[in-house]
């Protein structure tokens, strides 16, 4: 029999890692001495869970995968409802790596598996274009305020560099696709949707590897695009949708624009 899981929360900043779990309560430097500290420091059976802080859990969560730990990178809304629901209002670096550890252990959470080096490259291309694509959108809305000649042509110049640069992001999220089989295949397959496309396709890829391992309603879920039911009695309240991962749900929402333009079946939906 397989012993049970000793659930280790680990609370994510910049530049520390406080840890949290059964007869542990340390912090770490985060970086790759701290790193390997932490992984001499584990109980055996150790699952280590944290919060999606950004990039600032992406390297020991590799570390982690490196080993035979398992590693499960959560939602921290989750947590911090979960924390508020046990009457923790108090919040530092070791209160909530303890209430990490807590909540792991109610809720169970599965591992996350083994990202591929291609799937970090392409999470991290598409990520970069997000940022371009921001960049360039702040720039052309102060375009407009510009009145001043030469203002207005350094803006235009650096909306031009921006827009080359998204150009060269694309092409290179589109090679890194076509390098693996496996991403190749579930890109073409997404593409056959009317309203998907490269950007919506990769983004999915990037963001929601589990898909094809889903059933339908978790994936719609875990995209955020899941209506929630809102009922009490007799009332029946209007279902929304929310939560979920924010750049699937925000390129999914364009995508169902187009698709209700193109697509016959959700034209009349």
């Amino acid at each position: 029999m397989s012993s049970s899981p000793v659930y280790i929360g680990v609370d994510v900043s910049k530049f520390t890692l406080a840890v949290a779990g059964p007869g542990l309560r340390l912090e770490y430097p985060n970086t790759p001495q701290g790193h390997a500290a932490i992984l001499k420091a584990l109980p055996h059976g150790a699952h280590v869970v944290m919060e999606a802080t950004g990039d600032y859990q992406r390297e020991f969560a590799l570390a982690l995968h490196r080993t035979t730990i398992k590693v499960s990178v959560v939602n921290p809304r989750h947590v911090r409802d979960f924390a508020k629901a046990m009457g923790e209002l108090a919040k530092t670096d070791k209160i909530d790596a303890a209430m990490i550890s807590r909540y792991a252990a109610s809720k169970a959470p599965d591992p996350d598996p083994l990202p591929s080096i291609v799937q970090l490259r392409l999470a991290e291309m598409v990520s970069r274009r997000a940022q371009l694509v921001e960049a360039r959108i702040m720039e052309t809305n102060r375009l407009e305020h510009h009145s001043t000649p030469v203002v207005r042509k350094q803006a235009q110049k650096t909306i031009k560099f921006f827009k080359q640069q998204i150009a060269e992001i694309e092409k290179l999220i589109k090679k890194e696709i076509d390098s693996d089989e496996t991403l190749k295949k579930n890109f073409e397959r997404l593409c056959q949707v009317d309203g998907v496309g490269l950007i919506v396709a990769a983004t999915l890829l990037a963001d929601m590897p589990e898909l094809g391992k889903l059933s339908r309603s978790e994936a719609a879920a875990l995209a955020g695009v899941a209506p929630h039911a809102c009922d009490s009695g007799q009332f029946k309240g209007t279902r929304r949708i929310y939560g979920g991962r924010a750049a699937p749900r925000s390129v999914l929402y364009m995508a169902a624009l187009t698709a209700a333009r193109k697509n016959p079946i959700l034209m009349a939906f």
